[in-house]
């Protein structure tokens, strides 16, 4: 029941990220049924934010690591997505 959910997080990233490509793929085919096109999207959704957490887990990391390289801080925001989450410090 909440298997769907939970699926996202055990893939390795590249994996979860062609399920998403083939999930908007076949929502653009646009021969699914409304119900099945719910789904996918839902299933969609979920896919998105768990890649975003680990695009930013990976850019924590990447910060981390060029801190500690040069003893300051040198790195640059990555820009991977356009939105109101840059003014985030977790």
């Amino acid at each position: 029941m909440g298997n769907q959910s939970d699926d996202a997080q055990v893939f390795p990233f590249e994996e979860s990220l062609k399920q998403l490509e083939d999930l908007v793929e076949r929502l653009e085919s646009g021969e699914v049924s409304l119900e099945e096109s719910l789904q996918d999207f839902e299933r969609g959704v979920t896919l998105v934010r768990t890649l975003r957490e680990r695009l930013d887990q990976a850019q924590q990391r990447v910060d981390k690591i060029v801190e500690q390289e040069g003893g300051e801080t040198a790195a640059q925001p990555m820009d991977l997505m356009d939105d109101d989450d840059e003014d985030k410090d977790d």
